[in-house]
């Protein structure tokens, strides 16, 4: 066999504390290695063509290129050996970058390592062998789970792209968080009026299934045929009937329902469509609080409908779909601001979170935009605003930034000066975080144009005195104690994952990070893809965004899933796990450790025996691990390609001397 090897300089990136031209000498006394140079840029257009040039001029069977991460530019090798002639698979990359050069500045410690890294890749491609991927149909379908904003935008684009869309809310209504905005930062417009369009646009649109007050139950299958099973929760109103009159609201005598729209300020009837502009505008009745449900008594909504839509006796209903694509976008929720005891978060009524003060100011929140104190009713004259509840402190598990708060907390200070020209809002800080376009302006102008108060320090307490709140904190600019007495303090709580996240991505197979985000494939070149083929993110679900940012992530989903679909057929990749028949004792220890679920049992001549699934194969390798028999390997990383890497690195002398 011969192999050709390729040392990367990237610039200074390597060559700066590796000896490059010192391991391409060393390369060529490596069994098998035919040809061995050191390049300036591999990756580059001249250094592609240099590799293209070699395996035909040295008439080579496999290729090493030494540089940088693999997940960066393996596929970028990979087709330029193809164009040479050779299997993609008959190539090999030596980290020598992430591995060696940047993690140690001892030049002859890290070119003694890089060397052994290339005779390990070596010795690995000496024992590779050409792999073919297979093709296979795809349902040009999309589903997108989570109706907020940025679902609703990746929803959108595909619809008008001509694929089908069944989009999945498990609330009553899409819309998610900004639904409940008055108005968005940095141009103070109506949030209704910029996302209501959009609702009604899902609503109308002829390729898109809605289903709303749905979760998701169960998915299987794989990248372009995945089969999802959608739990559609009793509502106990048939949807089909309702008209979203009203009636029904206005006649309910059971008025104790948390309202969870307007976040739990207040409670709301049993029966009751959230908000004015909610899609699908359909009544939903609370079984909890629903006297009839939970006494058999009562049935006014029933009587009262001049539809007929109510129905007691409904039941949870599954609902099979069967999609190509699957566009993650679940959102984030707010952190439990009662962790905070020393704020009184829970214990003081008049002090509240910022999405409870949203709906106060907003038109169809439950004060009709007049902002009260919830103790008394009163027209609050002091607000004090603190910053960074649940975002940067390490101490309750939350040492990230949520990335919008400094925003929201200067809208919510305009706003406040808007409904009360004779207001005083006070600001504490930690640091402001306004890196978008026109942000550090708008922040700016709720300092100068609307006199907010902005004071650098944290909070250290809050008390009651009277019927007012002494908010008690530092002022580090002046290094000096801060007590002000507030009628109202609004607490800017941060971000966190949604709620059962978790869960959800052990159905979709993706991971997610200790806060319950899920992770992207690569936070720079792959920001909306998922290690799980076929599985995209779109907004909050991935980290903290803003409504621009969201609606960004939205449109490059639906343009990835859009360039998937764009053809007929998918290359399955060919690097999955392969049985040996004669090997497998039918144990299953695969089948039960096999995260995608691509392991099935089979029947071999009256003998049960494990079958991969090539479709839904990710390729991790956990089976070829858990097998007690070695029956099952995993294709171009077989134990004999890794332990012969172990083994050239285990037969070097010290001084790695290749004579």
């Amino acid at each position: 066999m011969k192999i050709g090897v390729f040392v990367c300089h990237c610039g200074s990136n390597i060559a700066g504390t590796v000896d490059v031209a010192e391991v391409a000498k060393q390369a060529r006394k490596m069994p098998n290695v035919a040809f061995a140079s050191d390049t300036l840029y591999a990756c580059s257009e001249p250094g592609q063509d240099g590799i293209i040039d070699a395996i035909k001029e040295h008439g080579l069977d496999g290729v090493v290129v030494a540089s940088c991460t693999p997940r960066m530019h393996e596929p970028t090798f990979r087709r330029t050996v193809e164009r040479a002639g050779l299997n993609k698979y008959m190539f090999e990359m030596a980290n020598i970058r992430e591995h060696v050069s940047w993690i140690g500045k001892d030049t002859e410690a890290n070119t003694a390592k890089a060397i052994d890294l290339v005779s390990m890749a070596a010795a690995k491609l000496a024992h590779d062998k050409g792999l073919t991927p297979k093709k296979f149909d795809i349902n040009k379908r999309v589903l997108v789970i989570g109706g907020g904003v940025a679902g609703i935008q990746a929803a959108l684009d595909c619809a008008d792209g001509g694929l089908d869309v069944v989009l999945v809310e498990k609330t009553s209504s899409i819309g998610g968080k900004m639904s409940k905005l008055d108005k968005t930062f940095p141009t103070v417009d109506c949030s209704s009026c910029i996302l209501g369009p959009k609702m009604v646009d899902v609503a109308q649109h002829p390729n898109i299934t809605l289903y709303a007050s749905s979760e998701i139950a169960d998915i299987k299958g794989y990248v372009g045929n995945f089969n999802i099973t959608v739990k559609k929760k009793a509502t106990y109103v048939d949807w089909d009937a309702c008209t979203g009159c009203g009636l029904c609201m206005e006649k309910c005598p059971s008025k104790k329902s948390k309202d969870y729209f307007n976040e739990e300020i207040g409670t709301t009837t049993a029966i009751n469509i959230p908000f004015p502009q909610a899609i699908p505008k359909k009544a939903v009745i609370d079984a909890d609080f629903c006297k009839k449900l939970q006494s058999g008594k009562c049935g006014v909504c029933e009587k009262v409908c001049p539809t007929k839509a109510i129905r007691f006796e409904q039941q949870d209903e599954a609902v099979e779909e069967a999609v190509g694509a699957i566009i993650v976008a679940t959102g984030y929720d707010l952190f439990d601001f009662t962790r905070y005891g020393e704020y009184g978060g829970g214990r003081y009524p008049d002090v509240i979170t910022s999405m409870q003060y949203e709906r106060l100011l907003s038109a169809s929140g439950p004060t009709g935009g007049h902002v009260k104190r919830p103790s008394d009713g009163k027209e609050p004259e002091t607000v004090v605003f603190i910053q960074c509840v649940g975002s940067r402190d390490k101490s309750i598990g939350r040492p990230y930034c949520s990335g919008f708060c400094c925003m929201y907390t200067a809208k919510q200070a305009i706003l406040t000066k808007d409904h009360m020209p004779d207001s005083q809002s006070y600001v504490f800080y930690m640091d402001i975080r306004a890196p978008g376009k026109l942000y550090d302006e708008f922040t700016r102008r709720a300092m100068e144009e609307y006199d907010t108060k902005y004071i650098r320090g944290r909070v250290a307490m809050i008390y009651p005195k009277g019927d007012k709140y002494v908010v008690r904190g530092a002022d580090t600019l002046l290094g000096s104690q801060v007590e002000i007495e507030a009628d109202l303090v609004v607490l800017a709580v941060g971000a966190e994952a949604a709620h059962g996240a978790p869960q959800l991505a052990e159905k979709l197979r993706i991971s997610y990070d200790s806060y319950g985000f899920y992770m992207e494939s690569h936070i720079k070149l792959r920001p909306v893809e998922t290690n799980t083929a076929g599985v995209y993110l779109a907004g909050s679900c991935q980290g903290p965004k803003d409504i621009p940012s969201s609606v960004s992530q939205g449109s490059a989903a639906a343009a990835k899933v859009l360039a998937m679909f764009s053809q007929d057929q998918l290359e399955s990749d060919p690097q999955i796990s392969s049985v040996d028949i004669k090997r497998c004792i039918g144990c299953g220890k695969c089948i039960a450790t096999c995260p995608f679920g691509a392991i099935e049992e089979m029947d071999f001549r009256g003998m049960p025996k494990a079958n991969v699934i090539e479709t839904i194969c990710q390729g991790c390798g956990i089976c070829t691990s858990t097998c007690p028999q070695g029956a099952i390997q995993l294709q171009h990383f077989t134990d004999n390609q890794i332990l012969a890497e172990v083994n050239v690195l285990c037969q070097q002398s010290p001084v790695r001397n290749y004579e």
